[in-house]
């Protein structure tokens, strides 16, 4: 957790700010729920006599709604650190953000990153070939709408000819091509070679491309 003295005297401010906020909002919603309009009812928590049954009546309605605003908040946190791993983001950046380790960021939200799985498409029956990209949140979603596209891809010129799903650890988990012989999607083992695929945008991954089209095209 970030130390409040490793913070500037702005960022201080908002941290204080926002705590404020909520901590104003959990009083709102106490005492709503003890049946007071808005301008009614104890100005603060510790209005009350501190040994009244009053006081203890509503320092518990205040526990329950301010537990009950943390367990929404965690959830509202798991829920954004699912889709920043499906973004890309690491442990480490989960755990920047939260203000914790990165060990402490993966016990926390265990199987976030890694959740993005990446389609490529090879379309076209003749050569020059066509290229195709889509994202998925699902490996299985990505691995049905691949076989789908080239079990599909025969009744049209720029349909698919062959697929492979690509895990956020950039591993080639799933592959298939499309079977003249048997007019079904078949799937295969991709060579050693073409297991481990490159980023796009790095260096390499024009090269693996052309080489699972040469892959994919001795086949058909």
């Amino acid at each position: 957790m970030v130390d409040m003295w490793d913070l500037d005297g702005e960022a201080i401010e908002e941290r204080v700010s926002f705590h404020a906020q909520v901590r104003d909002l959990v009083w709102r919603e106490t005492k709503k729920r003890l049946g007071f309009g808005e301008h009614e009812g104890p100005a603060t928590p510790n209005a009350l006599a501190p040994t009244s049954a009053a006081a203890m009546h509503l320092h518990l309605m205040y526990l329950q709604v301010a537990t009950q605003a943390g367990e929404a908040a965690q959830q509202l946190a798991a829920d954004a650190a699912k889709r920043a791993g499906r973004a890309g983001a690491t442990y480490a950046d989960l755990g920047l953000s939260a203000d914790i380790t990165r060990q402490a960021a993966r016990k926390r939200w265990p199987g976030t990153v890694g959740t993005q799985w990446v389609l490529q498409l090879l379309t076209g029956k003749s050569h020059p070939h066509g290229m195709a990209t889509r994202v998925f949140r699902s490996g299985e979603k990505a691995i049905e709408t691949g076989r789908t596209a080239v079990d599909e891809g025969a009744l049209a010129d720029d349909g698919a000819v062959g697929a492979v799903v690509i895990d956020s650890s950039r591993q080639a988990v799933w592959a298939c091509y499309f079977n003249d012989g048997t007019w079904a999607p078949e799937e295969i083992t991709l060579p050693e070679t073409l297991r481990t695929v490159p980023k796009s945008g790095e260096a390499g991954h024009g090269d693996w491309l052309c080489r699972w089209e040469q892959h994919i095209t001795s086949l058909l």
